[in-house]
């Protein structure tokens, strides 16, 4: 296939979902070098072409970008792989949007342009910034695509990108008070506490630095209002416009997150979309689904992917999944699949 004819097929592949700027893998076909993996077998099996990581202006499906980090750790046998490569991420490295933060004015105006131009860069995806406990700020972020299930290396490589933001204005050694990942805890957590100084807390409804509010005065060391402004009419002029996310994908980000709290109701989570019951049904009946359909799906899928965990105590996968105890769970998970989860776990080490 010829580059030309790569780029098409990507492009089109990329209308078909959410998609990302491939800035966002700036350097990772040299970082993947460093750890031992086989580039052609890892970006073949994610469905990207190498020499498109790193474009400031070409758009990857936001799916095939996250496979591409999940099987980039698989195949170097790093757990930590996202963790280490965006704790090295320099922020100009994230094209058009890094260079809109670091040209800002101060600290408090990079990340709030980062926030505000999160939508030209990546869909289906959600940042802020909120006030959190004890007058710290919370710099959130999360995948929004309820299809998307395995973001881990995502997230833990996105905290790093924006860890990397705030020390280009506070230096190399500047921390956070606390770090929040939606995900469970994963075996090597401790490289975690290492990689951003700061205590670190899974299994939390979002992904998140909290800081200190003092620090959002402090000036960028790289200030340029100009080139802040050229940056912005760029992206804003690549077209990427980040639409809304449909009821039906709202449903299943509600559902996911509330999953760990045990299974929620209808009413529930018509009430967190501020929407009617018959709304959530109505929008599920036209996908084919009843809501406990959609409930159980969403289990079944994320069960899959927990038992992959192997230093997930079966247990806590119960929990994770709303089950208050692990006999319900194993009694759910060996109707869909015909075996219990214990058995699944043993065929995935074998294999």
């Amino acid at each position: 296939m010829t580059r030309s004819a790569e780029i098409h097929s990507a492009s089109a592949a990329a209308q078909h979902g959410p998609i990302v700027l491939a800035s966002a893998a700036t350097g990772l076909v040299p970082f993947i070098e460093r750890s031992g993996g086989d580039i052609d077998r890892i970006f073949g099996n994610s469905g990207i072409a190498p020499d498109m990581a790193g474009s400031p202006t070409f758009k990857l499906k936001l799916s095939d970008y996250c496979r591409l980090f999940e099987e980039a750790s698989r195949r170097t046998q790093n757990d930590n792989f996202g963790l280490w490569f965006g704790n090295q991420f320099a922020p100009r490295d994230l094209g058009l949007w890094g260079y809109a933060a670091v040209s800002s004015p101060t600290l408090g105006s990079a990340l709030e342009n980062l926030v505000g131009l999160f939508r030209y860069h990546q869909e289906s995806s959600g940042m802020k910034l909120v006030p959190a406990q004890d007058g710290l700020i919370r710099l959130e972020y999360r995948i929004e695509a309820p299809e998307i299930l395995e973001r881990r290396q995502d997230a833990e490589l996105s905290l790093g990108m924006f860890l990397n933001v705030i020390r280009e204005c506070c230096g190399a050694h500047w921390a956070p008070e606390e770090v929040y990942f939606e995900h469970p805890r994963p075996q090597l957590w401790q490289e975690h506490e290492t990689a951003f100084d700061a205590p670190i807390y899974f299994s939390q409804p979002t992904n998140a630095l909290a800081f200190r509010r003092d620090v959002l005065e402090k000036p960028m060391p790289a200030r340029d209002l100009k080139l802040l402004a050229t940056m912005q009419t760029c992206l804003e002029a690549l077209g990427l416009q980040g639409g809304e996310q449909g009821l039906f994908d709202r449903i299943g980000t509600a559902i996911r997150m509330r999953l760990p709290n045990g299974a929620p109701t209808l009413d529930q989570i018509a009430a967190e979309l501020r929407v009617s019951a018959a709304s959530v049904q109505k929008s599920l009946a036209e996908q084919g689904l009843t809501y406990k359909d959609a409930v159980e799906t969403m289990r079944r899928n994320l069960a899959k992917m927990y038992l992959e965990q192997r230093q997930l105590p079966l247990t806590e996968v119960a929990l994770l999944l709303g089950y208050s105890e692990l006999s319900a769970f194993t009694r759910a998970f060996t109707r869909w699949s015909g075996v219990s989860p214990r058995i699944y776990r043993q065929s995935l080490v074998r294999h």
